[in-house]
């Protein structure tokens, strides 16, 4: 495996992640985040469609399978999509921690190729936390949630406030989402990504 660069290395003064009481049970799906998004929404027709549960601790699992749509080489999964799936599975865990929070630093390492029509079996975790800042790992295998490692990512997250989306997001998407009186749903549309 590469080794992780020194800024996704958690500062020696960082903490343990510590689950919120409020997450979502071991074995909850977590859901769409949001129906537009391009990883995890229903709106999305060549989206990836992940489906992300809670694990245990500060971890999640999640499944996406790779369709024609997601190729870049014939027959293949495009790189960038792999990047994505993992990007999704990994802001999925700001859930367990109840923040919203924005990918700030994302590396990847590509150790298989994952041909169309797999199902690949994402694992992600909280190592660390540090002021505003999440670090956290994940690993997507094939052939199973056991099975060979074919893409794998550390990353670093920035804890934000909703402003961040409303300031600089479209205004009839933030205002569609800011007016779901769902409050849950509201919440977590702003939960993944810049």
């Amino acid at each position: 495996m590469t080794a992780t660069s020194a800024a996704l290395t958690p500062p020696a003064d960082a903490v343990a992640p510590t689950r919120h009481p409020d997450a979502p049970a071991p074995g909850e799906p977590l859901g769409s985040h949001y129906g537009h998004c391009f990883g995890c929404g229903d709106g999305q027709p060549h989206g990836l469609h992940l489906d992300a549960r809670a694990g245990e601790g500060v971890t999640v699992t999640a499944e996406f399978t790779v369709t024609a749509d997601h190729q870049g080489a014939p027959g293949l999964a495009h790189g960038g999509i792999l990047a994505t799936a993992l990007d999704e599975t990994l802001g999925s865990l700001n859930w367990l921690l109840r923040v919203i929070a924005v990918t700030g630093r994302l590396e990847t390492d590509f150790r298989r190729p994952v041909p169309v029509g797999t199902v690949l079996h994402l694992q992600a975790e909280v190592t660390a936390v540090h002021g505003r800042k999440i670090y956290s790992t994940a690993t997507g295998r094939i052939g199973g949630p056991d099975g060979p490692v074919a893409v794998r990512a550390d990353a670093m997250f920035v804890e934000v406030k909703v402003e961040h989306f409303i300031d600089n997001g479209r205004p009839e998407e933030i205002q569609a989402a800011m007016s779901d009186p769902d409050q849950v749903r509201r919440a977590r549309a702003f939960e993944v990504n810049p």
